[in-house]
């Protein structure tokens, strides 16, 4: 009975957890350029939409910096991203980016968030340090340090696989 109970009540916990995943990741479970989980990284997760009709899901501003570049015929329509506060996607354009601070990045050796609310991103500064910028400017460092963040993401997977 004990068993049965565990059972149901760890099945019931992954319901749950699927029922909980936001619509865009449930279409785009994983990250179109490096493969990671979107939701396991929904606080910093990516949907860029075209106006063609096309999408793409990405873990990070990096991967989207990435797919922006490698997509300059299309038009993007609309850029989400995930609130580091409440993982909901809100709209990259108008977010309260934090660059920096003492909290590892997603993909990138300089962390940059988004937040929804001028408080939050406030908040999160105070606890970590950081500096406030637009989504320009976010965008900007995320370019800046692609060869540098790239070079470091496969030095680390050379590291995982043993043949450093």
């Amino acid at each position: 009975m004990k068993r049965w109970l565990s059972a149901f009540i760890l099945l019931l916990a992954a319901v749950g957890i699927v029922f909980a995943a936001a619509p865009d990741v449930l279409e785009h479970k994983s990250c179109a350029y490096c493969g990671m989980s979107r939701g396991k990284f929904s606080h910093s997760r990516m949907l860029v939409e075209y106006d063609d009709g096309s999408e793409v899901g990405v873990c990070s501003l990096r991967c989207a910096a990435v797919d922006l570049i490698n997509n300059l015929d299309k038009t993007p329509r609309r850029i989400g991203v995930g609130d580091y506060a409440d993982q909901k996607l809100i709209d990259a354009e108008k977010a309260v980016w934090v660059i920096g601070g003492d909290k590892a990045g997603v993909m990138t050796a300089q962390a940059k968030w988004a937040f929804g609310t001028e408080k939050g991103a406030d908040d999160f500064i105070r606890e970590h340090g950081g500096t406030k910028a637009d989504f320009e400017a976010a965008m900007k460092a995320a370019c800046d340090a692609l060869y540098q963040d790239t070079r470091m993401i496969r030095e680390r997977r050379k590291t995982k696989r043993g043949t450093l």
